[in-house]
């Protein structure tokens, strides 16, 4: 379809209407990419929406907000908040057939801001993001040996002992801290690049760009493997960790509610994050994904599935992590109980044998009191399973300290390694490729990148240049790069831009027109549940998140951890506050986006005026021609 131009430049009727929609889908066969099938868009849409998120964030939630307790809030904040935004963002993509720049700007000029903000949040994600992938690939490379090498310390330089850092902290953080990041004591102490680690990044880029070097044309079949792979990685080890000692404690810590905890309103704060970040939410990876379609494809089937599978997916992750936790926790418990006997049986020169876990309290008793000198002099270890299980991390400290602890202690260790880091890989490169679509569409949108360049060229300089930029994250203090990017730029910014979506359609493009819409492409209009979800409760979810997480940050102060050896209660990490120059760089991440989305309003606001007062019969244009939209004539004249 052609756009209706007016003789104010500023003015474009963009919208086409539903017989213009039927001749739009024929005439752009040819132009606009289309899915091979149903099934490539639906892995395509899941592998956007779960990601490394669902393995790693949500466990710990989980553990830290009451166990079985936390799902609750968590299943009826998917409920109310998710999946109205998800079904909103498949059916206005499917409807106006535009990335996410395109849809917006379509519904009125001044909300092209949104689109474009979604993009920037879309790149700053997709930077740090595909570093964790970069890392991922370097435990896995570092898998195909026997034994793993952070199951052991390495010897020191005499090779008369261990080296000291790891003999302090453990052989699986000093692989991290030291052979993996070689992490600096300070975000102020930048470093040098790390080699290894830019061959990997290197690599992770070079991998997205042939996976994505033709859009959905190359996604689209890569999703078979990178989509499916995870789940049967997750089942191998579910099957394997319940054949594990003590994985059954974890499955039961894990699910054991707190109900005292549904009291807590940061509980019911952590479970609306979590679920809107697990759908990939205000990427504009979906609406890109969606305009793909058929014009009548049931969006709101596909926007139900798809929100099952995602909370499936959390719930089965969690079991599967925390059958591994709770072996890894047993493990410990039995090594701390086992230190502790050996003390007493050194001690009092017993045979050995004579003191075991279901004697031991009773033997310190009668010690105690048969030789209280002796007993006086002696040190032991504190063994409590339930403080093991309650040991959890979250994000990269699941990933390659706690879970790569309990790989080391289980037979055929490497073979583990291997499959859990193929997973992660996977998780990784399907969330990227709604990363990439959600960078790539919007600047086709804006006319940034020339219409004649070929995929493969366009694709290739944002690969190149997100590579580029990405080297930050491989220096010394890259890991503290990382953790700020990742408090900041898919924080507040995703916030305001799904609650300015959802208020764009409902009250801009108006949504009695929406239902109309999507009566035409599916065959009826939405029920009662979308309506009150679209109307009022979504968006004040989305506004009590927003006012209660910047409250939060606004209280406190701003701290991140560091790696000191020379902290003098090493080997817990310590909390420091960043440097004032950072707060530069937060304004940068999560500010610019935001301030996009108002800022471009302004400037169309103001174009608009000026545009008005040199042409004052504009408005009269503007009436006429939606006079002529409304009756169904605007096809004639385009």
């Amino acid at each position: 379809m052609k756009k209706l131009q007016l003789p104010n430049p500023g003015l474009e009727w963009r919208i086409p209407s539903h017989e213009q929609l039927e001749t739009l889908e024929v005439t752009e066969a040819d132009s606009r990419p289309k899915w091979d099938n149903k099934a490539q868009y639906m892995l395509t849409c899941i592998g956007f929406c779960v990601g490394l998120g669902n393995v790693w964030r949500f466990p710990y939630l989980c553990q830290s907000h009451g166990g079985g307790a936390f799902m609750i809030p968590f299943l009826i904040l998917l409920v109310l908040e998710g999946i109205p935004l998800l079904h909103l963002e498949f059916a206005i993509g499917q409807r106006l057939r535009k990335g996410s720049v395109g849809v917006w700007s379509s519904i009125h000029p001044t909300l092209k801001g949104v689109g474009i903000a979604a993009m920037l949040v879309s790149f700053l994600v997709g930077l740090y993001y595909n570093t964790i992938i970069a890392w991922v690939m370097w435990y896995f490379f570092n898998s195909f040996q026997e034994p793993l090498p952070w199951s052991e310390c390495p010897l020191n330089g005499n090779k008369t002992g261990f080296i000291e850092e790891c003999g302090m902290s453990s052989p699986v953080d000093y692989f991290w801290y030291r052979k993996t990041l070689n992490i600096s004591t300070s975000i102020d102490d930048s470093g040098t690049v790390q080699w290894w680690l830019l061959l990997c990044l290197t690599c992770a880029w070079g991998v997205l760009y042939v996976c994505t070097i033709r859009g959905i044309e190359t996604t689209g079949k890569a999703v078979y493997v990178t989509s499916t792979l995870p789940y049967v990685v997750l089942t191998i080890f579910l099957v394997r960790g319940l054949t594990l000692k003590g994985s059954v404690s974890g499955i039961v810590y894990l699910f054991t509610p707190n109900i005292t905890e549904l009291a807590n309103p940061v509980t019911w704060l952590d479970a609306g994050a979590q679920v809107f970040y697990s759908f990939s939410l205000a990427f504009g990876g979906l609406i890109s994904f969606s305009s793909y379609n058929s014009i009548h494809n049931n969006c709101e089937k596909d926007a139900l599935i798809i929100s099952v599978i995602n909370g499936f997916t959390s719930i089965y992750a969690a079991t599967v992590i925390y059958s591994i936790i709770g072996f890894r926790a047993t493990e410990r418990y039995d090594d701390c109980f086992s230190q502790n006997i050996l003390t007493l049986t050194n001690a009092f020169d017993l045979p050995e044998g004579n003191v075991t876990q279901d004697n031991f309290v009773d033997m310190q008793n009668w010690l105690n009191a048969t030789y209280p000198a002796t007993f006086a002099t002696l040190t032991f270890k504190t063994c409590d399973l339930e403080s093991f299980l309650s040991d959890g991390v979250e994000g990269t400290g699941l990933a390659f300290i706690v879970f790569t602890e309990a790989i080391t202690r289980m037979p055929v260790s490497p073979l583990w390694s291997i499959l859990f880091f193929i997973m992660l890989f996977c998780l990784g490169l399907s969330s990227m490729f709604g990363n990439m679509e959600g960078v790539m569409v919007p600047l086709q949108d804006l006319q940034v990148i020339p219409k004649k360049w070929p995929k493969e060229l366009i694709t290739g300089l944002i690969c190149l240049g997100s590579y580029l930029l990405a080297i930050i994250f491989v220096l010394r203090s890259g890991n503290y790069w990382l953790a700020l990017f990742d408090s900041f730029a898919g924080s507040i910014p995703l916030l305001i831009i799904a609650f300015c979506e959802m208020f764009s359609v409902v009250y801009i493009y108006g949504i009695d027109r929406f239902n109309e819409d999507i009566k035409f492409m599916i065959g009826h209009k939405p029920n009662i549940f979308w309506q009150a979800t679209w109307r009022v409760i979504s968006p004040l979810i989305m506004i009590v998140i927003f006012l209660f997480y910047f409250v939060v940050k606004v209280s406190q102060q701003l701290l991140y951890i560091t790696w000191d050896p020379d902290y003098e209660n090493f080997p817990k990490s310590k909390a420091v506050p960043y440097p004032d120059w950072v707060y530069v760089i937060i304004v940068i991440l999560a500010g610019v986006p935001s301030l996009v989305i108002p800022g471009f309003a302004i400037y169309k606001g103001i174009r608009s005026a000026c545009g008005r007062r040199k042409d004052p019969g504009r408005q009269d244009l503007v009436n006429a021609i939606s006079e002529v939209s409304i009756n169904g004539d605007l096809k004639n004249m385009a």
